[in-house]
């Protein structure tokens, strides 16, 4: 059996390419089918798959008897519609011992843009539940996440690894924080309600703004979010005719298309007489159009901007980064041992069912002595000797056929195997 892993991330690929091969969560099902449909006819036709999609990354992992490492690249190359050559570019593909190191490492944290954040895990946690959902988890891929959870665990109770992490959400505070002087007295429109706005909206009601609006494609969904912040929910058809009102705006939303385009925030500019304006766009693809970044007094961010800001406090997680390593060394080499008795399995289930064919045709020779008449004795020891020939005869074959050297080697397998002295 065989995992492999094919992803690009911020650090290897730019962001809209990344946008090209960003899954929303309710996505994850039909695409996993169409992955798990382009393996059936060929070497691969029981795939085991999984994706991770983030803001930051894409992954797919899978598991089968052999890798196809060339067919998944062709695969999601296709999907992003791109050639398999500009991914191959920008992408990284592992196996084995490299692909559960690399999984084990994302869920701990340390191979995410903030050193050591936890939010990474949660949405592992999603991508599982999806691929259990979608029928495209195996005992193989579950074995392997569920051993990351639990190394993400360890690590996390035995380091320092998540001390003094900054969030995505808490370097837009900070960034928002050095562009207006007094953050109370701003206004903040957040696009969307998913976990990254939610997180994102805590960040910055915690600096008691003056207003707080959600809009939301669904106002149900956008009015339980605004509700905890005491803030206004607004249908995302509105947010054209009012995002004059807002001094800052975080979107992150699934939509595949920018949803705050050039046109808008110019007139919203014009409406506000260039007073400043702070953006954050946190979506994959972007929810706001790149060229806004241009206009004067705009001061847009997208998540790869956000890098260097998140990167500081990094020293002083460093010294946890090594004794991390320790415990994910540990998880790898516990996991490719499961992984390689695995492969045995099938020859374990072969050795049985012929242990119990032998079995039961002595038992019904010994059945038929006895109702012959013949002792118990001697019908016990016809059987042991029955068992015992049958046992030993494919070794005695072996020990007879092939040259010198192919015996040789037979006869010290079969003594280690059948001359074990008891302990």
């Amino acid at each position: 059996m065989s995992v492999w892993t094919l992803g690009l991330n911020h650090t290897t690929a730019p962001l809209d390419l990344r946008g090209r091969f960003a899954f929303a969560l309710d996505q994850l099902a039909p695409t996993l089918q169409s992955l798990r449909s382009s393996f059936a006819g060929g070497r691969h036709p029981q795939v085991e798959a999984a994706i991770i999609s983030t803001c930051n990354r894409t992954e797919i992992y899978c598991a089968a008897e052999h890798a196809a490492l060339d067919h998944t690249v062709g695969w999601l190359a296709e999907s992003g519609g791109v050639a398999p050559a500009l991914l191959r570019s920008h992408a990284y593909t592992l196996q084995d011992d490299e692909a559960a190191r690399h999984v084990f490492r994302v869920a701990s944290g340390l191979d995410s843009m903030v050193l050591g954040e936890a939010q990474i895990l949660g949405q592992m946690k999603d991508a599982v539940r999806a691929a259990e959902t979608a029928g495209a988890l195996g005992s193989t891929l579950n074995q392997l996440f569920q051993r990351s959870f639990a190394v993400a665990k360890e690590v996390r109770t035995a380091t320092e690894i998540g001390a003094h992490s900054i969030s995505m959400a808490a370097a837009a505070v900070r960034l928002a924080g050095q562009l207006f002087e007094d953050l109370h007295q701003t206004r903040v429109l957040f696009v969307g309600a998913g976990e990254m706005i939610d997180l994102a909206a805590t960040h910055f009601a915690a600096k008691d703004p003056k207003a707080i609006a959600i809009a939301n494609r669904t106002l149900e969904r956008g009015e339980k979010l605004a509700s905890r912040f005491g803030g206004e929910a607004m249908r995302l058809a509105d947010l054209p005719s009012r995002l004059a009102e807002f001094d800052i705006v975080v979107s992150c939303t699934a939509s595949t298309l920018p949803i705050i385009g050039l046109g808008a925030v110019e007139r919203a500019l014009k409406a506000r007489k260039h007073r400043p304006m702070f953006m954050v766009d946190l979506a994959v693809p972007r929810d706001i159009e790149p060229e806004v970044k241009a206009l004067e007094d705009i001061y847009l961010y997208t998540v790869d901007d956000l890098a260097q800001v998140v990167q500081q406090g990094q020293a002083s997680r460093q010294a946890a980064v090594a004794e991390a390593e320790v415990i994910i060394d540990a998880g790898v080499q516990s996991f490719m041992h499961w992984l390689g008795q695995r492969g045995t399995v099938p020859l374990i289930q072969q050795l049985n069912a012929q242990a119990d064919e032998w079995r039961a045709a002595e038992m019904a020779r010994a059945r038929k002595l006895l109702a012959k008449g013949e002792s118990v004795d001697a019908v016990l020891e016809a059987m042991s000797r029955g068992l015992t020939q049958k046992l030993l005869h494919g070794a005695m074959a072996e020990l007879h056929a092939g040259d010198a050297a192919s015996r040789e080697h037979t006869a010290q397998t079969i003594s280690r195997l059948f001359l074990r002295k008891e302990r």
